[in-house]
């Protein structure tokens, strides 16, 4: 049964768990992993240990037993923790497995449903393509972990509830992060009746518990004497250099030479042509249009995130605004091309289509450790303002704010 958030014990100390661990593994579990970091750098957080030890029961579980275990989904505000417990759990599987192809997948939540998405299209014909894409999956995996579990889309809304009942009959373990509880994911979504037996299976088969520190670990101002090591003219919002002179210098800090000159090409992705500034190594300067305006999915920035170690996105505009009612087609992006699926009233602000599209490139960049600078007239407190996005911009903020010590970091190694 799932853990209340609200009528939880108070989790014992990290010290008596270490000890209380009596079987033998080859590798740190969790809770080992995390005294280490503990022991380095990390700083504690008393609110984390309560995932910390349901991970660490999972772990033991999955290592000493073939029968289904059940999962867990973490929520609470964004910089708690979530991603990095789960990665800790995602990485201690991995190296029980002698680092070999282990049976867990790790996911963002919305690159796992462009898999998904993909495959239907490869599935025409299949009777029940869902339930076959799911046993595939079962197949290939005892546990699923995801990232930034989130749903706003009707097309997901609607698909989850048998996919994941497959799944959870097939005998898949589901670990999850989220920023919202699971009775309120997808709330107000249309047609919201239709999701509401993913909600059931989520209570039925995951343990729920609400990381409910008061920190974000990723406002941590780095260590000033790194920050006075490189040109903090390149993280400055509003920006005081022109894009083309800071991927000048990204070239010569990232990729060690310089660019003669900064010359536009094009990049052929997810049967589209992406204008690209300027290109380098593993280096890519895009302007914001180019990559949030017009048809634009997830599996573009899966696609970049894959090609690039480093980007500069340039020309980003103050998104949001006041949120407004439109009759709008609904589609999805998550294909080479828009498809239509009716019409419906919304309420969002004018700029919130491409705003949308840039929480989502963040989201594909922070995943797969891409340095990303932003080039803007705005301050990153202005970027988004009172539009109907706040709540998901607030993930987007702190994750820029985190990647900006990524850049210290690679630039003082």
């Amino acid at each position: 049964m799932p853990t209340s958030a609200n009528n939880k014990s108070r989790p014992p100390s990290l010290t008596a768990l270490t000890n209380a661990i009596v079987s033998e593994v080859i590798t740190d579990s969790p809770l080992q992993a995390y005294q280490k970091a503990l022991n380095k750098n990390l700083q504690q957080d008393p609110a984390q240990q309560q995932a910390l030890l349901a991970l660490e029961m999972l772990y033991q579980q999955h290592i000493t037993t073939t029968s289904p275990v059940e999962g867990l989904y973490m929520w609470g505000d964004v910089g708690r923790g979530k991603t990095f417990l789960m990665d800790l759990f995602y990485q201690c599987i991995n190296q029980y497995h002698c680092n070999n192809k282990a049976p867990i997948l790790r996911l963002h939540f919305h690159r796992f449903m462009a898999m998904i998405h993909q495959q239907l299209n490869q599935t025409s014909g299949i009777r029940d393509p869902l339930s076959h894409i799911a046993k595939q999956i079962a197949s290939q995996y005892q546990i699923i972990c995801f990232d930034e579990f989130f749903v706003s889309d009707i097309g997901d809304a609607i698909l989850l509830a048998r996919l994941f009942d497959t799944l959870f009959q097939s005998g898949v373990t589901l670990v999850a992060t989220s920023n919202i509880p699971i009775v309120d994911l997808y709330k107000n979504g249309l047609q919201r009746d239709r999701f509401l037996p993913t909600i059931d299976l989520l209570h039925r088969f995951t343990q729920e518990i609400h990381l409910d520190g008061d920190k974000d670990h990723r406002m941590t101002q780095p260590d000033p004497q790194q920050q006075n090591q490189i040109p903090l003219a390149w993280l400055s919002l509003p920006s005081v250099q022109n894009a083309e002179d800071i991927f000048t210098q990204m070239s010569q800090l990232f990729i060690h030479t310089s660019v003669i000159k900064a010359a536009k090409q094009t990049l052929h992705i997810c049967q589209r042509d992406i204008a690209i500034e300027a290109l380098h190594d593993r280096l890519g300067w895009f302007e914001f249009s180019a990559l949030c305006e017009g048809p634009r999915s997830a599996l573009d920035y899966i696609e970049i995130a894959s090609q690039f170690s480093y980007v500069l996105l340039s020309g980003v505009p103050q998104l949001g605004g006041k949120v407004r009612s439109w009759i709008r087609a609904r589609g999805t992006e998550d294909g080479s091309q828009a498809t239509t699926t009716g019409e419906r009233q919304l309420a969002y602000a004018s700029e919130d289509d491409p705003a949308r599209r840039f929480i989502s490139l963040v989201d594909e960049l922070y995943d797969q450790k891409v340095i990303l600078i932003i080039h803007s007239q705005w301050s990153l407190d202005e970027l988004y303002l009172d539009g109907a996005l706040s709540f998901e911009f607030r993930r987007t903020y702190s994750r820029l704010t985190e990647m900006k010590q990524w850049i210290i970091c690679a630039a003082t190694e």
